[in-house]
């Protein structure tokens, strides 16, 4: 087992409402991040094919015609899409975090915030659905399960990873930090501005995956995605209503950033993550061992693949 772990983010726009290409946009970006030597890859939120950006505008014919074509456009655990990304990161030889809008396999009606991990030899190792999408988030996504709320076991550590506000929710973090995590991917659709805004609900993903670092002892890859107008096809251009600027980071178990913020540009961030670190950290501070109370909370998980209706 080694000590040190590279590292990588990539930060970059796909081509919104259309899965074929943005997935030769990750096939890409990924063949570039091996040049780097990476043990990790990460991607954003539901980078395929993109964030809903069009959940903010007000409901309107065109906002239906969006989210029908994002429903079209979803991905299935067992399509093209995740073999030419299972191909890819036994290619890069390193492990791929990616978020994409997983597809229902039975009612093709429904998709989930899905974060996949996929093993340096191309193997799926975890597939984990947002929760609880996030207020008007829910108009697109159905609530996931706790089947993959779980690390993955590489030959240098722990990797997990979570959606957004599912760092907000704080129980879903300490359900992984509960299982022991090294190494954590922090995946946000990419919005952190310069000074903070008025409204009382914010991103946050900075302050969020810092708190995560430092909660769990752990490396933790900041990764956002990114979307200027310009990204997005003209037709739905009108529900467009706020950059995603990026604000991908890497962020060490002390909590402090060592690579990044990446803001308003495409590219890779790189850092040599030390594991030695980690176990320091965590030897001052461990929520769920010994620096915890477990004979006055438990924390209980259902980790049952859950569906709405009866599965044959």
């Amino acid at each position: 087992m080694t000590d040190i772990v590279r590292l990588c983010t990539v930060q970059a726009a796909p081509a919104y409402f259309d899965k074929a290409a943005s997935l030769e946009t990750a096939l890409d970006w990924i063949d570039r991040a091996a040049k780097e030597n990476p043990d990790v890859i990460a991607f954003g939120e539901a980078w395929l094919p993109g964030y809903p950006f069009f959940i903010d505008s007000p409901l309107s014919d065109v906002w239906w015609d969006a989210a029908s074509e994002l429903l079209a456009n979803g991905i299935l655990m067992d399509g093209p899409e995740v073999t030419a990304l299972r191909k890819a990161a036994k290619r890069a030889k390193a492990d791929l975090v990616i978020g994409v809008n997983e597809l229902d396999p039975q009612t093709r009606a429904t998709l989930y915030c899905t974060m996949l991990t996929i093993g340096r030899d191309g193997t799926v190792l975890n597939r984990h659905r947002k929760l609880k999408p996030t207020h008007h988030e829910r108009s697109v996504w159905g609530d996931g399960d706790a089947k993959g709320l779980k690390p993955v076991q590489r030959d240098w550590g722990r990797l997990s990873s979570l959606n957004c506000w599912e760092h907000n929710a704080v129980l879903p973090a300490y359900a992984l930090m509960a299982q022991g995590v090294d190494v954590h991917v922090a995946a946000w659709p990419g919005r952190e501005p310069e000074t903070a805004p008025t409204q009382p609900v914010w991103a946050r993903q900075l302050l969020l995956s810092r708190a995560f670092a430092s909660q769990a002892g752990a490396w933790v890859i900041c990764s956002a995605g990114l979307r200027m107008k310009a990204h997005v096809p003209e037709r739905f251009q009108p529900l467009y209503e706020f950059d995603h600027n990026g604000g991908a980071a890497i962020i060490d178990p002390r909590g402090e950033v060592v690579a990044g913020l990446l803001r308003d540009e495409e590219g890779l961030l790189v850092a040599d993550a030390d594991l030695s670190l980690a176990r320091a950290c965590k030897v001052a501070s461990d929520p769920a061992g010994h620096y915890s109370r477990p004979d006055l909370f438990r924390l209980e998980v259902d980790g049952k693949e859950i569906y709405p209706g009866e599965r044959g």
